[in-house]
């Protein structure tokens, strides 16, 4: 795969995950019904069926592959000090988290149902290990970070440099991605806080992402929340189309496997 190529297919995973954000927004405020990504991908396949998930799993997977190069690499030049450090250890665990749900994507379109539960098991896993609880407390600790990170990018709107500058200047592309990323720092604080009860009750079924920070919410906040993420849903998909994209290096870094 060339570079141009994985960038095409990566603006699909920035298609695929602005999907996934308005149906979980969809989801809350037309039903009821709590999901994450994971649930949102579900019932997109159940409406969309085997040619969607198809399609998004081929996103999911080279935007996964992005991020990690990102991180790896340094393609979207954040720099090598804290803060860049910082933004390169996200696109890292973004990376994985996007890879995570291709899989998903692969074994809905197989007919295998997800049985849901990740966070837990993935806390109870940890737990396990020698020195576990304090393990989900620095996850904890982690996770509240980069819900601060999410409300600091709402608040001074630097998300608005990745874009191209005359569609950056719009008002409501603006205030779609504010209303997201506060949205998206809010569930990070909201899960965090599970994690660290986890962590001090070492009890893993104390743990939870998205959908049990939104069930968790009492009306009308996860409605509230709701919208804040449909934002970020419309603000992926502006990125897809519009955001200022760095080449992965592809043929620098396959050069010296095939010349051997």
């Amino acid at each position: 795969m060339n570079a141009s190529a994985l960038t095409l297919l990566t603006r699909i995973g920035f298609a695929t995950r602005g999907l996934l954000y308005l149906m979980i927004a969809f989801l809350v405020a037309r039903t009821g019904r709590a999901e994450d990504p994971a649930g949102a991908l579900q019932a997109l396949g159940e409406g969309g069926g085997r040619l969607l998930l198809g399609v998004m799993a081929v996103g999911l997977v080279a935007y996964g592959l992005w991020r990690l190069a990102d991180a790896a690499f340094d393609v979207e030049r954040h720099g090598s000090d804290r803060k860049g450090a910082l933004e390169r250890l996200a696109a890292g665990t973004s990376g994985v988290v996007h890879l995570f749900l291709a899989w998903q994507a692969v074994r809905l379109i197989q007919g295998t149902a997800s049985d849901g539960g990740g966070t837990q098991a993935g806390t109870r896993a940890a737990l396990d290990l020698p020195g576990g609880p304090l393990l989900v407390l620095i996850g904890a600790a982690i996770l509240a970070a980069v819900g601060v990170a999410q409300l600091l990018k709402a608040a001074k709107g630097t998300f608005l440099g990745d874009l191209e500058p005359g569609i950056a200047q719009q008002a409501w592309v603006k205030w779609s991605g504010r209303a997201g990323y506060a949205a998206r720092g809010l569930v990070f604080l909201i899960t965090s806080f599970f994690l660290l009860r986890a962590g001090l009750e070492q009890q893993a079924s104390e743990a939870g992402g998205m959908a049990k920070a939104l069930a968790w919410l009492n009306s009308p906040w996860d409605v509230i929340i709701a919208v804040g993420l449909f934002g970020f849903g419309l603000f992926s998909l502006i990125e897809a189309r519009y955001r200022v994209l760095h080449d992965v290096p592809v043929d620098s870094l396959t050069r010296p496997t095939t010349s051997r």
